[in-house]
């Protein structure tokens, strides 16, 4: 039966997480890191529950205490090796029956770059911790590599992505675009694929996930990053994105209306390198955009005017993500959607 993932404004019960632990690459900011995922499940819990994967989730409640709504949280004990969620967490699709299928993708730390066999198994623990829905089915795909930041679907029949990323050969082998193209389809009911080849940051582990240069949004929007510096070394790449994103149209051959997010001026860690800032790595949830900011104050101004032109009539939630740009991701990295229904 086919199955197709839903856009990310669809209604969605909850939202998975993964813990941020001592154990982890946050070991050295642990505290600051620890702090923004507060603010992060603050927000999601006045609008959605959260589930969250930590090795010791006794850790996790104290961390909480005060700052959210914990009935709204469920803790799942489990070992993780790292925070991003959104490339190893399931990802739902939806018959018109009312079935869903958790999809477990093969998740090889971004083409074999870190350890990720503990994150390869959180979706498993979810599936035995009795919290889904009897209509969840699980739906192995782990003959199949693939990270959820590397796909974005309008729920309508079309998934975009990135070539540099899915045709990484670290991730599956020799496969064609044709291949590639093809099991997404299979996976996701879509009808066709979008393909970007043009668009990376600086400091970015992930290959140019899409979740970091285009997204969609609702009545035909694509809000994507770009570059209103000269200057900047990001502005040939994203200029160049930008006019190939230009010629897109959807399924029903009418452009997309495009929405640019500038990135923020450079953003360096202690060593000098510069990391992948994006305000393209919002999380959308009922209702409301969750927009990662990074204490710019030109550019976090402008971002949150953006969204609101990109996505009207939906509440901009600026949550400082400059933490988590210290280990190369933002808000959508670490944030796994559940769709409506897949939850008891």
């Amino acid at each position: 039966m086919e199955a197709v993932l839903p856009a990310e404004w669809m209604p969605c019960d909850a939202v998975l997480l993964a813990w941020p632990h001592e154990r982890t690459d946050w070991n050295y900011m642990l505290d600051g890191a620890v702090h923004c995922f507060v603010d992060i499940v603050s927000a999601i819990t006045r609008r959605a529950r959260v589930v969250i994967a930590a090795p010791d989730v006794s850790a996790v409640a104290r961390d909480l205490e005060g700052f959210a709504d914990m009935s709204r949280v469920a803790l799942l004990e489990t070992p993780t090796n790292d925070t991003w969620a959104r490339d190893f967490g399931m990802i739902c699709t939806r018959t018109v029956n009312g079935t869903f299928f958790a999809n477990d993708f093969k998740f090889n730390g971004w083409g074999l770059k870190f350890a990720a066999d503990k994150d390869n198994l959180i979706n498993r623990a979810v599936m035995d911790s009795g919290i889904l829905s009897d209509k969840v089915v699980y739906a192995n795909r782990l003959n199949f590599v693939l990270e959820g930041g590397s796909v974005e679907t309008d729920g309508n029949g079309t998934v975009m992505t990135t070539s540099e990323c899915l045709l990484s050969p670290n991730r599956n082998g020799a496969s064609s675009r044709d291949d590639i193209a093809a099991a997404l389809c299979d996976a996701f009911g879509c009808r066709r694929v979008l393909w970007v080849d043009h668009g990376s940051l600086e400091g970015d582990d992930t290959d140019s996930h899409i979740d970091t240069l285009a997204r969609f949004c609702p009545g035909n929007v694509i809000a994507y990053s770009c570059c209103d510096r000269p200057d900047d070394s990001h502005f040939a790449c994203l200029d160049r994105m930008q006019s190939q994103i230009a010629g897109f149209t959807d399924a029903d051959g009418h452009a997309y209306r495009m929405v640019g997010l500038p990135i923020p001026r450079a953003i360096y860690d202690a060593d000098g390198n510069r990391l992948p800032a994006t305000y393209a790595n919002f999380l959308i949830v009922n209702g409301a955009v969750l927009l990662p900011v990074y204490d710019d104050d030109i550019y976090d101004r402008m971002a949150v005017e953006r969204m609101s032109q990109a996505m009207p009539g939906y509440e901009i939630v600026p949550v400082n993500c400059l933490p988590l740009i210290q280990q190369h991701g933002s808000l959508h990295c670490v944030t796994m959607q559940l769709p409506e229904g897949v939850l008891k």
